[in-house]
């Protein structure tokens, strides 16, 4: 009686048509690249497969949309000016994809995925897919997560991928890696703002973005554009033979959108006439290569038997000062011949 209850309620083993979803995606079904998605975001090694076979299927159609990241300070209106932007693209014709990286909980590993409620109109939208992107509490996570999902719009028939990060810090450079265009948001009063500003977050944007240019904001806007304007003469430019700018816009009255738009479509015209834009992307895609090598390489070493145990053992002695760091680590990788 147990023995058939078990069979009754065992969970059915998936069985994963990789045909038929990429079928679906070269349709454009938003369904199967959700799936898809999460074939490659699952932890199962079935899924993983499957997810990287699907993949590889659909290389050949990867590469033809325009791939912006989005940065900016808190409260600089991230949301709310890519949801306004993509509408416009959306209203335009484009196929707009928005991934979201959100932090993930680094207690329990869960994740802050709002962005769907926070860009409902966008969402809603038949040109628009977003997806939240959990970084899993590691770069390495955001570089590789984001960047297949990326991949897998653009096979969808995606023509700009936008990604926003969650803000001004270490996972810029991640994603300032994976993208064509860079743009920095902010808010009024360069000065104040550049105290608490890294030089060398600025030198990764394409453009800087005034945002919030509206009502009694607006002729400071246009003062803090001045200023960011001069200080870009200062700075080592983001890509080579291109000139950052400053722009002002308002997501509020939809102002200063199409001159952004323009202002991509100038610098993806500028960096193909100069080879600059094909080079960036073969540079990412071994950078990324080489990323990956050193995730599996440190996921690998300790997988090993008796590795974790031995580094807790080598924290004490280096806490309690019997070791140097650098004795430990040669301890630690001639533990059984690594």
């Amino acid at each position: 009686m147990v023995s058939s209850r078990r069979k009754r309620f065992a969970k059915k083993q998936r069985v994963i048509d990789v045909d038929e979803v990429y079928a679906k995606i070269c349709e454009g079904s938003r369904l199967h690249l959700s799936k898809a998605i999460t074939l490659l975001e699952s932890i199962h090694e079935e899924d993983k497969k499957a997810g990287q076979a699907l993949l590889k299927k659909l290389l050949p159609k990867t590469g033809s949309s325009i791939r912006i990241g989005i940065t900016g300070v808190p409260g600089a209106g991230k949301s709310t000016f890519i949801e306004t932007f993509g509408l416009m693209l959306a209203e335009k014709g484009y196929k707009v994809a928005v991934l979201a990286i959100d932090p993930s909980s680094t207690v329990n590993g869960g994740s802050i995925l709002g962005d769907k409620t926070r860009m409902e109109a966008l969402a809603r939208h038949q040109n628009a897919f977003i997806r939240p992107s959990p970084s899993s509490g590691t770069l390495g996570g955001v570089h590789k997560k984001t960047r297949e999902t990326m991949l897998l719009c653009e096979a969808t028939g995606y023509d700009i991928i936008l990604i926003e990060t969650v803000g001004v810090g270490q996972s810029e450079t991640v994603v300032r890696g994976m993208v064509d265009f860079f743009a920095l948001l902010v808010l009024t009063g360069a000065g104040d703002e550049l105290q608490g500003m890294k030089k060398g977050i600025m030198e990764l944007a394409d453009a800087i973005v005034v945002h919030k240019a509206d009502g009694d904001n607006e002729r400071l806007a246009k003062k803090t554009v001045r200023e960011y304007r001069q200080i870009l003469h200062f700075l080592q430019p983001a890509s080579p033979g291109w000139t950052t700018t400053a722009i002002p816009v308002s997501s509020l009255h939809h102002t200063g959108l199409d001159v952004f738009w323009e202002t991509v479509l100038s610098f993806q015209s500028t960096m193909e006439e100069s080879g600059e834009w094909q080079l960036r992307r073969q540079k990412q895609t071994k950078d990324w290569f080489h990323a990956m090598i050193r995730d599996r390489l440190i996921d690998n070493f300790f997988a090993q038997a008796g590795k974790k145990e031995l580094v807790t053992t080598l924290e004490k002695e280096l806490l309690v000062g019997e070791l140097t760091v650098a004795s430990a680590v040669d301890l630690l990788v001639s533990d059984n011949g690594f």
